[in-house]
């Protein structure tokens, strides 16, 4: 009878096609939106960091950071490499989004994707091009559903808009895989691996899971309720919030005393 020892010499792995892997990443950030009035209640924008391809294919297309998966590292080390590399920005921490294996999604060949979301809180972060990167920019975003299964998503930074329509094919795990219907100027398959991105984003905001990444260690219940409102697209009563987030926080004995308001206690994540 063969062992395991004389099989794995007799094995022979390029007797079978292999794909090329790759790590994409979605990056988020939610950015305060500057008001005349201080008197008003601060707006805010959720934000994606793309970079702006410098080679074929799918030149000048805008794209997720990613790139190629190397023999030396995890496919989580390829996903923190790769949007270090094209952004100069280093995630803390990358949240699986789904593998993206559709034939036909990359030009070049055989090529899978492995999707992550990674969050940052609004501040010292601060872009730049690198590697085959011609650019890095944050967009803010639209994803709103439009009638039926079909999602507009829109991308738009300064004059530069970008976007695509799509459709939800299947939800599994709370995860919606989408169909491509018409895409403006997003390279590869990355406006489906953003949607996706998406509502892993939103189904984990609303369980509270993701909102305390976007801020600081202390916060104000304000500042925790407009995260949630922004990732989700809603408006919500703050006594409905405050009921149901105070299983989540602590109080601290300090208060943010911004210009203009009244001071309002800070808070921190209950561990």
């Amino acid at each position: 009878m063969q062992s395991e020892k004389d099989f794995l010499q007799q094995y022979n792995i390029s007797d079978y096609e292999r794909p090329s892997l790759t790590a994409d990443v979605a990056s988020f950030m939610i950015r305060s939106q500057q008001l005349d009035n201080y008197r008003q209640n601060a707006g805010s924008r959720l934000s994606l960091l793309l970079i702006r391809r410098g080679g074929y294919p799918f030149k000048d297309y805008w794209a997720l950071p990613g790139g190629f998966l190397q023999p030396d590292e995890t496919i989580e080390q390829c996903a923190a490499r790769e949007i270090t590399e094209e952004t100069n920005v280093a995630p803390v921490s990358l949240m699986p989004v789904g593998i993206f294996s559709e034939q036909g999604r990359d030009p070049r060949g055989w090529i899978i994707s492995a999707a992550y979301v990674s969050v940052f809180p609004e501040g010292d972060v601060r872009q730049q091009a690198g590697d085959d990167a011609a650019d890095a920019r944050w967009f803010d975003v639209r994803f709103q559903q439009t009638s039926g299964k079909d999602y507009v998503l829109t991308l738009s930074c300064g004059e530069i808009s970008v976007g695509a329509v799509l459709e939800e094919e299947k939800k599994d795990f709370g995860i919606a895989s989408f169909r491509i219907k018409e895409n403006r100027s997003i390279a590869f398959d990355h406006a489906k691996i953003i949607a996706a991105a998406l509502t892993v984003l939103r189904r984990r905001a609303k369980n509270f899971e993701v909102i305390f990444d976007f801020l600081p260690p202390k916060f104000t219940l304000s500042q925790l309720q407009r995260v949630q409102e922004t990732i989700m697209d809603i408006s919500v009563l703050p006594a409905n919030f405050r009921r149901k987030i105070s299983d989540y926080v602590i109080e601290t004995d300090e208060y943010d005393r911004g210009a203009g308001h009244r001071p309002a206690r800070l808070y921190q994540r209950r561990p």
